[in-house]
């Protein structure tokens, strides 16, 4: 499983509210609405289900004009699965409900009966029912669901992955376009995204919710708008993330041509599936459009305007011409006025950051590498340890070797907090091969020693870097008794040769 975990782009010029507020929102309406939800969705499926069988088995049966249009909207998109439960010899029940409906025989007159006391159950379990009121219905689809329909959601999975992706893309899209439009945007999108759902499963009975077309559109506008912004991605990878940068102009059409391939089977088919594809595809596109749009008439230069004169006062000079420079892709440019910034403000953590996004841009390598240690020795020193990691694994990526002895050991200890035994023991042993002949390198041995002894179980490893611990030329003594000791403590957990044993 890949997942994005963050963009070059993602600090903006001032706090994203609106982002946050919608967050916000869907959070409380999922925790509002999640377990009634649920409960509604069995009621409503139940009867509509009901009555479904009991037209399919009697097709003369009297049906009021609502659940007339449910059942001929069914039979048009799903005509094989109605066509078996219209089949005279089915047998198979599907709940205790058809059971008694397939061992009896009703007359025309109870038929109606029957079918009026299931629609009056709809009727009542529909009734004031969050999933009817405000998901989205596509046989009959009410105005407002197709703005409601984006705050709820169907389980803790689906809105925390949707949230996430509207952090990455709503920060720098609210920040570009401002506190009104970018809402207006968004719920255009969703919108727009439930319309071309419903215009592929016209017939469907089931609810589409969610704001996962709104937040495609985010991500087509983001596409249209920043197409060489670099998505830092991690690769799930046996429990073990491996995280590299891709382009937006590869990640999100690939993202794109993937929802297109699973929306056409499934609208082959007939059938939904558990994802509303086409409302992905359908906000993606709008969201695109509607970006470049906005673009190209000048509404979004002069949003921006509006937003540069708020934030400015407050803002670096370097930092606003640096800015500029970047949407002008002009990278050299805001890389020399972030120079001037961070030569006068060197722990402007900041100015080194959209340093290193413009560096990344220019793909300068040696620049970026010079800026990460920079920023993981900022990171480290203001206790931001995770931050301060995930510099150092870019700057390893990117050839670097070495990087200060005490950020070195604070990352270590940092490891070893999260009990990441086999990560910390790896750079106690680069922090002592880098530093062979410092106090510092010879206690990095002593450590990665001991966790290879005590938490993974590698006592001949143990023993050889203790042994390279206890020659070594740098004065160490206040080391000696713990050297000696972890020594005695390999030689007993280092198995010995048995006779009769033998290598394979």
């Amino acid at each position: 499983m890949i997942i994005p975990l963050a963009h070059e782009n993602l600090r903006g010029r001032r706090w994203p509210w609106v982002t946050t507020a919608i967050i916000a929102i869907n959070f409380v309406v999922f925790l509002a609405t999640n377990g009634p939800m649920n409960r509604e969705l069995q009621q409503i499926s139940r009867a509509e289900l009901h009555i479904l069988l009991l037209s399919a088995r009697y097709p003369d049966t009297q049906l009021p004009p609502d659940a007339e249009q449910m059942v001929g909207a069914y039979k048009l998109q799903h005509p094989d699965v109605y066509a078996q439960m219209a089949a005279p010899n089915r047998s198979q029940p599907v709940d205790s409900w058809d059971l008694q409906l397939l061992s009896s025989s009703l007359s025309p007159e109870q038929a109606n009966a029957e079918m009026a006391s299931l629609t009056s159950e709809l009727q009542q379990a529909r009734d004031g029912s969050i999933v009817w009121t405000y998901a989205f219905h596509p046989f009959h689809p009410t105005l407002r669901s197709y703005i409601t329909a984006s705050f709820l959601h169907g389980g803790w999975l689906h809105i925390i992955f949707n949230m996430w992706f509207l952090w990455l893309a709503g920060t720098i899209l609210e920040d570009t376009w401002g506190r009104v439009v970018y809402p207006i945007f968004y719920l255009v999108c969703g919108a727009l995204g439930f319309v071309i759902h419903g215009v592929v499963f016209p017939g469907s009975l089931v609810p589409a919710l969610g704001a996962s077309g709104a937040i495609a559109g985010l991500m087509g506008a983001f596409l249209a708008r920043f197409p060489k912004t670099n998505i830092r991605l991690a690769w799930i990878l046996f429990l073990k993330p491996i995280k590299f940068n891709v382009p937006a102009y590869i990640i999100l059409p690939l993202w794109l041509l993937i929802e297109v391939f699973w929306g056409a089977v499934f609208a082959a088919a007939r059938a939904e599936g558990g994802v509303a594809h086409w409302a992905h595809i359908g906000g993606f596109a709008f969201g695109a459009l509607g970006a470049l749009l906005l673009k190209y008439t000048g509404i979004e230069h002069s949003l921006d305007q509006a937003i540069d004169a708020k934030v400015s006062w407050t803002a670096d000079p370097r930092i606003v011409r640096a800015t500029d420079s970047l949407a002008e892709n002009n990278p050299a440019g805001a890389i020399a006025s972030l120079r001037q910034l961070v030569a006068e403000k060197p722990d402007s953590v900041e100015g080194w950051e959209m340093l290193l996004a413009a560096q990344q841009r220019r793909q300068d390598a040696a620049g970026q590498k010079e800026t990460l240690e920079t920023l993981c020795r900022l990171h480290a020193g203001a206790g931001e340890m995770e931050s301060a990691w995930n510099d150092y694994v870019q700057f390893t990526h990117l050839g670097g070797q070495k990087i200060s002895r005490g950020v070195w050991l604070a990352l270590c200890r940092h490891l070893e907090s999260k009990h990441d035994w086999e990560g910390a023991a790896t750079e106690y042993e680069r922090l002592a091969e880098n530093n062979p002949r410092e106090r510092a390198g010879i206690s990095a041995l002593v450590s990665a020693a001991g966790i290879r002894l005590t938490h993974l179980n590698e006592p001949q490893r143990a023993a050889r870097l203790f042994q390279a611990a206890a020659g070594s030329p740098v004065p160490h003594t206040d080391l000696d008794a713990a050297i000696q000791e972890g020594l005695q403590r390999c030689a007993k957990s280092t198995p010995s040769a048995q006779p009769g044993a033998y290598s394979r």
